[in-house]
């Protein structure tokens, strides 16, 4: 199969993955602010002036990405924006990781501290390295089958 004909497919299932994904992680945090914040909190990086805000606003923030990403809006766009979130949560795991934090990473829900043995921090920053990858692929080539985009592009007035 020819790349070109390949290409689109293949980021219809970036685009399905990460905004899936995303979509997912942010619904999870919603429900329960408290947990939300007790796991920005845990990762001892922001002033506490700022837990509360991150807390809230990350969830909406990656709703409204993964969304964008499963309509087939502003793809590059929404990519990109997945891409810096990426590796925002990369800093804060790799960080964690490094000055010994005992924490669950929060990404889908939940967090805080934990026992060492509850930790996860190497499958953590493979996943969110992987989808780090995937999501400059996207960025790099956007275009995709099925999008909203598409249809909106090409619709005659």
């Amino acid at each position: 199969m020819r790349i070109d004909v390949a290409r689109p497919w293949l980021a219809l299932a970036a685009r399905l993955l990460l905004g899936g994904v995303l979509v997912v992680a942010g619904a999870l945090k919603l429900p329960d602010p408290a947990a939300a914040a007790r796991a920005v909190r845990a990762y001892q990086l922001l002033p506490e002036g700022l837990v509360g805000p991150v807390a809230f606003g990350l969830p909406v923030v990656e709703i409204a990405v993964g969304l964008a990403l499963l309509a087939g809006l502003f793809v590059r766009t929404a990519a990109l924006a997945t891409a810096a979130l990426l590796v925002v949560f990369l800093v804060g795991i790799v960080s964690a990781w490094a000055r010994g934090l005992q924490i669950d990473c929060g990404c889908f829900g939940g967090g805080g501290q934990v026992d060492a043995a509850d930790t996860a921090y190497p499958a953590e920053v493979a996943r969110d390295t992987a989808m780090l990858l995937v999501a400059l692929a996207l960025a790099r080539w956007p275009h995709s089958r099925l999008a909203l985009a598409t249809r909106l592009e090409t619709a005659t007035p």
